[in-house]
């Protein structure tokens, strides 16, 4: 017996087909934007659309001084707050942080 075919369930939506171009897009960009104002020390902000486009999950990957002496938990909740009304919208979100390495 092998396993049951799973392609006709994860398939990507039409509207989310992968995209061409390297720019961002407006999600990612207005992402960033939001994380740029509420994290003014960060050395690093990176905001990619993992969902092909379509801004249903995306990938943030962000260095700031904000995150000393917190732990990951607390850092991930700081991101969190600072895109809550973003994240009604998404259904899903992975956060990398860290603090510069000096």
């Amino acid at each position: 017996m092998g396993w049951p075919s799973l392609v006709g369930k994860w398939q990507i939506p039409l509207h989310c087909a992968q995209r061409m171009f390297a720019s961002q897009t407006e999600g990612e960009l207005k992402v960033t934007q939001i994380l740029k104002k509420n994290f003014p020390q960060a050395t690093t902000i990176k905001v990619t659309d993992i969902s092909g486009g379509c801004g249903a999950m995306y990938e943030i990957q962000i260095e700031s001084e904000e995150f000393k002496e917190k732990r990951t938990v607390q850092q991930h909740q700081m991101v969190n707050q600072a895109l809550k009304e973003e994240i009604k919208g998404m259904h899903g979100l992975r956060i990398f942080t860290s603090v510069p390495k000096r």
